[in-house]
């Protein structure tokens, strides 16, 4: 998210979309993962200590959670990072300095769509619509639909995911699905994402979804065609962002009138 981190269009739209829709009277959280090319100091991220402290289990793994936030005060917004100094603290995003993508990326997306639906819960925030941004999200529907289906804080959540043409071309760990599963969910609520590539996470994604966005030019004509084939609620990618769309869709997929987005 712009201007903290800036690798792809995807900070810019996680940048406007949320003030956007803000200025339509949403009550908005934004939460993103606290990748260390992040500049605490200049950004003014502090630790929020009520939040903080949770692990996240991961193949039998403690893994601790720390809750970091800093303000847009442009916008009147704030942003949570989630951290964590095995995952997080290095350097570079998802490739290392010689470009290898990082072996660890499966888990570190499990850490994250674990993290943030925890730190949703811990705010005691019932949103109406959780809006995922790209494949570091797609378990997050999944989560929701199984997981915290019953959970007072999501049960009547919608969910919105945008998939961007910002792939990558490697596979994740074999032991993937192994690793994501949680309580109340078996081997086949992750059939979609058994091929480990990067399509597989977004059809994973939709298929838990009430809605979808195509947030780039230059998406795969398999995935188009499935999520066709799905008959949710689409917006179609557009060069300059038609932030009206978006207030329509969550209008769309809602029964009653909107208050909170994630």
């Amino acid at each position: 998210m712009s201007p903290f981190l800036e690798l792809t269009k995807i900070s810019e739209i996680t940048r406007k979309l949320p003030q956007a829709m803000q200025d339509k009277g949403f009550e908005i959280r934004i939460l993103m993962p606290r990748f260390g090319s992040i500049n605490e100091r200049r950004n003014r991220l502090h630790e929020v200590i009520r939040l903080s402290g949770m692990n996240i289990i991961i193949d039998e793994n403690d893994n601790p959670l720390i809750i970091k936030v800093a303000s847009i005060p442009s916008a009147r917004m704030q942003v949570y990072f989630l951290d964590n100094e095995e995952y997080f603290q290095r350097k570079h995003v998802f490739r290392d300095n010689s470009n290898k993508f990082y072996e660890d990326n499966d888990e570190r997306t499990i850490f994250f769509c674990k993290g943030a639906l925890e730190t949703v819960k811990k705010l005691g925030w019932a949103p109406d619509v959780v809006h995922c941004h790209g494949w570091m999200t797609s378990l997050v529907p999944v989560y929701m639909r199984t997981t915290y289906k019953d959970d007072p804080t999501f049960k009547n959540s919608k969910i919105v995911y945008s998939v961007y043409d910002n792939c990558f071309t490697e596979k994740l760990n074999p032991d993937f699905s192994r690793k994501a599963i949680m309580n109340g969910m078996d081997a086949s609520h992750l059939e979609a994402f058994k091929n480990l590539d990067c399509e597989s996470l977004h059809l994973g994604a939709i298929s838990y979804s009430d809605a979808v966005v195509f947030g780039g030019a230059a998406i795969s004509p398999e995935l188009v065609k499935f999520v066709k084939a799905t008959d949710k609620p689409v917006i179609e990618y557009e060069a300059s962002a038609d932030y009206e769309n978006y207030f329509n869709l969550y209008e769309e997929i809602q029964d009653e009138e909107l208050a909170s987005l994630a």
